[in-house]
């Protein structure tokens, strides 16, 4: 069964992450979570507060379910990789300066295999170097971090920009899952 990688880290948004987990086995991808070490990592929830009494600007962060990462970062070898699912949530901001990760990054876009990312994981993308010249989508209030990356924010829903499909957030989850996995069977056909 072809493994798809998960990075992640305490503060990953739930429906980002667990979507795709338990999805992408459906059409025969085994996802393996890693993390900064192996171990149990908690996720949370995003939102701003529908009727809240008092407005939010930013989105709401509350504990959910915890996820536990088989592998850390370290220990990944790319290669035995058909692609890498990049979830949301406030993980991807201190990921991003792990270089293990940065490194298992850029060998998974080096050999062209497909990459998923929802959300603030376009920080992780961005911070790797693998984005620029590249349409990218994420949640608005990233669109600083994926032109910082050299990528080109867009204003939509989902994109596809060859290897890439990006989405802005877990409302997007189905069709980004959908899009991978069509690029990640066009993958494995050629």
């Amino acid at each position: 069964m072809p493994k798809i990688l998960m990075p992640l880290g305490d503060a990953t948004e739930t429906l980002d992450t667990f979507y795709p987990v338990f999805r992408l086995p459906e059409d025969g991808y085994e996802v393996v979570v890693a993390g900064p070490e192996a171990r149990l990592y908690h996720t949370v929830l995003h939102e701003i507060p529908p009727d809240s009494g008092v407005p939010w600007d930013i989105t709401q962060e509350r504990p959910s379910y915890f996820i536990e990462a088989t592998v850390a970062f370290r220990d990944v070898k790319s290669d035995e990789y058909a692609g890498l699912f990049v979830s949301g949530g406030r993980a991807p901001e201190y990921l991003r300066y792990d270089q293990d990760l940065l490194r298992l990054t850029r060998e998974i876009h080096a050999a062209g295999k497909p990459i998923a990312c929802l959300c603030h994981g376009i920080e992780i993308l961005s911070a790797a170097g693998v984005i620029a010249g590249k349409t990218v989508t994420t949640v608005a209030k990233c669109a600083m971090d994926a032109e910082q990356g050299g990528a080109m924010y867009v204003d939509e829903d989902v994109v596809i920009d060859g290897q890439f499909v990006t989405g802005r957030g877990y409302a997007e989850n189905t069709v980004v899952v959908a899009k991978f996995i069509r690029l990640l069977k066009s993958d494995t056909a050629k």
